[in-house]
């Protein structure tokens, strides 16, 4: 291909087998144009169709806007009905406790999974997550199984960061990977235990579901809740959470997709 088709003359000014005469009957390509359009445009093709401008007046412009939410994963839906959504993916180590069934467990596995992330499960019961694993990622190895304590280290990075769930019952050994950037821990409790204070304590995110009226005023003495948040803790129905940070406090309802019933049954408290 020469450089002519690319808007820029031959460097002999004719090509090969035409001659002067016939090159001057031939109507010039940029007849008509004046000024900038006139002048050769090397490597950017022809110049396009030109449209006006779309302007918007000022008082018009949150007519734009768009229901965009936090980054993450949707963990279910808040008391006003709007997506509840946890990042469960940071580039700083990122600690989570759940006090709480099997069953939220293995759903935030499921969407953490979704996100892109690697799962790492440690659990002192395989058989509660195998068929879990077997279904995640289409066929793709997006959750593993591993023994308590037998967890390899699993390089996790920005571009393939990783969920670490321990389901290591009411006393979990510490754990040989910890939380690191990219890098998230998920710690189940089926219920409070004695160490359940210091992973309250250092976690970044907590998690509590139905439990009895004394673990509920116990907790809301670690946690500093007011009296009608930990009250409600013994009364919470199947499904329902209430996730606290530092600075807030959620009562999230999670609600399964037909995939995930389908997997793993209705919401339980129980297993």
């Amino acid at each position: 291909m020469s450089h002519a088709s690319f808007g820029t003359p031959s460097a002999s000014g004719a090509s090969s087998g035409s001659s002067p005469s016939r090159r001057a009957s031939r109507p010039s390509r940029s007849s008509g144009r004046t000024g900038r359009d006139a002048r050769p445009r090397f490597g950017f093709g022809l110049v396009g169709p030109r449209r006006d401008r779309h302007s918007v007046p000022l008082d018009q412009l949150d007519a734009l806007a768009l229901p965009v939410g936090d980054d993450g994963m949707v963990i279910g839906v808040d008391a006003e009905n709007r997506p509840a959504v946890l990042g469960i993916n940071r580039p700083v180590p990122y600690d989570v406790t759940l006090i709480g069934g099997l069953w939220t467990a293995q759903v935030l596995a499921l969407r953490a999974a979704a996100t892109g992330a690697r799962v790492a499960v440690e659990t002192g019961r395989a058989q509660a997550w195998t068929a879990l694993a077997q279904a995640a990622g289409g066929g793709q190895p997006c959750i593993s199984l591993h023994d308590v304590g037998r967890v390899p280290p699993q390089g996790a990075s920005a571009g393939s960061p990783v969920v670490v769930v321990r389901d290591c019952g009411m006393r979990p050994p510490r754990g040989r990977v910890v939380s690191a950037p990219w890098q998230s821990v998920v710690t189940l409790l089926p219920y409070l235990s004695p160490v359940a204070p210091r992973l309250l304590e250092k976690s970044s995110l907590v998690g509590i579901q139905r439990v009895s009226p004394d673990e509920a005023t116990q907790i809301g003495r670690i946690m500093s809740l007011p009296r009608h948040e930990y009250e409600a803790l013994s009364t919470l129905a199947d499904g329902v959470t209430l996730w606290c940070t530092a600075g807030d406090r959620q009562f999230v309802m999670t609600q399964a997709t037909d995939a995930e019933t389908g997997l793993l049954g209705g919401a339980r408290r129980m297993d």
